[in-house]
């Protein structure tokens, strides 16, 4: 193994080389709808579809906290909804538009996007907020895994247990006496800027990679892998921490065309948003409903909503080598899903709601304000299997995970490569003018969602998506967090995997 030369290496020839050794020539993984018999909708088309699927739904269900209105995209605004239903923070044609917007009032619709803000103790959420002020400016920023939301039945461990040295109360209460390693994402705009200021307030968060300054760390970050930069087992606060740094455009970019599902696939569960930007809050909530979508596809027309909830779960899970190798609890998905539903709910609902082929088999569920707290997770759900809701939500799967399945299926069909190339320039999300076009399914769409193989070749696409860009971030925290880190982490994650 190449990590105990590496870790000698006196220049930054001996850290190239250390690359070529462990890495090989890898070079980053970039872009290479019960509908209750609604006949109605099937005989029209599929533009109006989408638009009369918003206003055929219930309204969804919100939570009582106040709203707020945030006019700056430094910072957070508090969770909340103001009791609008999905058919207004969700208006017709909010996907068919690019983001380029300043601040929240340009949102389209005040309470756009608020599903994202997952609520928690106000103190635990003031305890992480003072730890990301310990770092340079961050533009946008979240807190996840079962440090944040617990992934277990929530029993009261012995504080002698707790990684933390010396936590804040909010943060011993809220993990319950015991606690766990909290994880972040950082997205600053410059990163090398970034990391330039962190190597002076915190040189001991890096491994030796750090004495090579910025621009090295920068380069590793962004040439390797899924673009980001993990400093695991690093004390802020009194509190054991692990935080990632990403390009912001690497994020966005992501949670809009699925380059990798490294990040976006995070997402897709709840999160604690600790520092927002109104730009990223339109790419999740794109990033989130093509995860209904994909999991729609991966579905049979009878479901339960766990089972869905499950499958979106999952998505960023297929091709981890962590998974594979027994480096992750194997009920993990099950457990993630299980005792965070409520969560769960309260994200996809809206989204649910909008979309005209799917519903709840139970209609007066979501309308009932106790369902969001039920325990109850094998409630039926149906979608409708027509091609033209169908073709329809393969069109608006994320581009770069898009082209994968056409890919797929040119092989399937021998289709000739000029003829596909005329069709993906056909199927581009952008015109000539750089604006985004109607994704209105074609009828390549439709007969590739009328192939009974759908379920298969869509896993495919996100095993090919996930796997590479995943083992090669595995593969580089032995430069990120030096051997030492690296090792301890990997033994706890397989001791975690054989319980």
């Amino acid at each position: 193994m190449a990590l105990p030369a590496l870790a000698s290496a006196r220049g930054f020839q001996s850290v190239v080389a250390g690359h070529t050794l462990l890495l090989g020539q890898i070079a980053w993984y970039r872009r290479s709808e019960l509908f209750s018999n609604r006949r109605q909708f099937a005989s029209q088309p599929v533009e109006k579809l989408s638009q009369d699927g918003q206003l055929g739904k219930s309204a969804s269900f919100t939570s009582s906290s106040p709203p707020s209105s945030p006019s700056s995209g430094t910072t957070s605004p508090v969770a909340s909804s103001s009791g609008a239903s999905s058919v207004q923070s969700l208006p017709p044609d909010w996907e068919d538009q690019l983001p380029n917007l300043e601040n929240f009032s340009q949102l389209p619709h005040q309470d756009f996007g608020k599903n994202q803000l997952i609520e928690t103790n106000e103190e635990f959420k003031r305890s992480l907020r003072q730890i990301t002020r310990q770092f340079p400016a961050i533009t946008y920023a979240f807190a996840y895994g079962s440090g944040v939301f617990p992934q277990t039945d929530g029993s009261t461990s012995s504080a002698s247990l707790s990684p933390h040295p010396n936590p804040p109360e909010a943060i011993t209460k809220w993990q319950k006496g015991g606690g766990k390693m909290i994880d972040f994402i950082f997205a600053p705009k410059f990163t090398e800027h970034f990391h330039s200021l962190n190597l002076m307030r915190h040189r001991d968060h890096y491994s030796f990679l750090g004495s090579f300054g910025s621009s090295v760390v920068s380069h590793v970050q962004d040439s390797y892998g899924a673009g980001a930069y993990f400093n695991p087992y690093v004390t802020v606060n009194g509190t054991l921490i692990k935080y990632g740094v990403v390009n912001f455009s690497t994020l966005l970019r992501d949670l809009t065309d699925w380059d990798t599902l490294y990040l976006a696939g995070r997402l897709h569960k709840p999160v604690k948003i600790l520092t927002e930007e109104p730009n990223i809050r339109v790419a999740n909530q794109r990033n989130l409903m093509a995860a209904v979508r994909c999991a729609l596809l991966l579905l049979p027309p009878q479901f339960t909503e766990k089972e869905l909830f499950t499958t979106i779960a999952s998505l960023s899970y297929q091709g981890d080598p962590r998974m594979s190798l027994g480096s992750e609890h194997p009920n993990k998905i099950a457990n993630i899903v299980t005792h965070q539903i409520r969560n769960f709910r309260l994200l996809y609902n809206d989204l649910i709601n909008s979309l005209p082929n799917v519903d709840y088999a139970e209609s007066s569920a979501p309308k009932d304000a106790s369902w969001i707290d039920d325990l109850k997770l094998d409630r039926p759900m149906t979608q409708n299997m027509e091609s033209a809701f169908r073709g329809n939500m393969v069109r608006r799967l994320p581009k770069s995970f898009r082209q994968k399945v056409y890919f797929l299926y040119q092989r399937k069909f021998g289709i000739p490569g000029r003829e596909f190339q005329e069709m993906l320039e056909a199927s581009a999300d952008e015109d000539a003018k750089g604006s985004l076009k109607k994704p209105l399914g074609s009828d390549f769409d439709r007969r590739v969602a009328g192939e009974p193989d759908i379920p298969e070749m869509v896993a495919k696409a996100v095993n090919q998506t996930v796997k590479w860009p995943s083992a090669v971030q595995s593969l580089k925290s032995g430069l990120t967090a030096g051997p030492g880190r690296a090792l301890r982490y990997v033994r706890e994650k397989r001791a975690k995997g054989r319980q």
